[in-house]
């Protein structure tokens, strides 16, 4: 029998600002789920801090939990590291699970948005390597021993990957390592990696694909969980901006409009795994995770 998997999307375009911020390059949550009527209606939230979007994300998703509307969360972050940064850090454990923990405990996020990211990539650099790498990427005042400014050099062969294969599959995703600037996804996982984990400890919800499989996701594999949780990547679901609409808004309508069609056509459990069997699975689900509707 044809079913949708969810009945809600809630995509989520983080920031790792240092401060209060609403607009271009602060934190945007859409919200597609059905209204009073019964029919799928949207909604942008922007909240001016980390501390008030993960409050937001738990009423929302309470909110469904009481509907019984099973939801997909999106994150716009990267879920896992390249292969071998567990490893690396010497953490013990499933490796995607040991460095959520990991940012967890190190990130401090205070409510008024200031945080300690540049501190923690450089304690994550010594301890991986004891120099200024991987991590890079700093304003001046946060640049230190163990974190420069700029990009401190090429990977080489031996050194841990620059992307994570879901990076590469992506094109154009920028690299975990980078820490500060335009398109500086490591801030935004260090900032935003505690808040899934919070989440996902509270509530009967799956991270996806450390905890689902990466493969093609049936009806029958959500029926106990009240939400599932991915990494997108917004460029993939392109959408215009409509009238009074910013880029960062479009984008998680965008999202949220492109899983719903095609949950509405069946199609979207599909888009969950590879097409056939794929060598990097292992790695895929263990270590680094993968972008929902990137191309494998």
């Amino acid at each position: 029998m044809n079913q949708r998997l969810f009945q809600a999307y809630v995509m989520v375009d983080w920031s790792a600002a240092s401060k209060p911020t609403t607009g271009p390059d602060s934190v945007w949550i859409g919200v597609l789920k059905r209204n009073v009527r019964f029919q799928m209606a949207f909604d942008a939230h922007n909240p001016a801090t980390r501390a008030e979007a993960e409050k937001l994300l738990n009423s929302i998703l309470d909110d469904l939990k009481r509907k019984g509307e099973r939801v997909l969360v999106g994150f716009d972050f990267p879920m896992g590291f390249p292969r071998g940064t567990a490893a690396a850090l010497k953490l013990g454990g499933e490796p995607w699970r040991a460095l959520m923990d990991f940012a967890a405990k190190e990130v401090k996020d205070k409510p008024d948005n200031t945080n300690n990211r540049f501190q923690v990539g450089a304690k994550m650099n010594r301890l991986m390597t004891g120099e200024a790498f991987p991590f890079w990427g700093a304003p001046a005042r946060d640049e230190q021993t163990m974190l420069s400014a700029k990009r401190p050099r090429e990977h080489g062969p031996g050194d841990l990957p620059e992307l994570r294969y879901a990076d590469e599959a992506a094109k154009g995703a920028s690299s975990i390592w980078k820490l500060y600037y335009q398109g500086s996804v490591g801030g935004q996982a260090l900032t935003g990696l505690p808040v899934v984990k919070r989440l996902r400890d509270a509530r009967a919800l799956k991270v996806w694909p450390f905890e689902t499989g990466w493969k093609a996701l049936t009806p029958g594999d959500v029926v106990d969980v009240d939400a599932v949780f991915a990494e997108i990547y917004p460029s993939l679901y392109a959408a215009k901006p409509n009238a009074g609409e910013i880029k960062d808004q479009a984008q998680v309508r965008g999202a949220c409009e492109r899983f719903n069609a095609l949950d509405e056509k069946f199609q979207l459990g599909a888009i969950f795994g590879p097409a056939k069997d794929d060598p990097r699975r292992e790695i895929v689900e263990h270590e680094e995770g993968w972008i929902l509707g990137a191309s494998a």
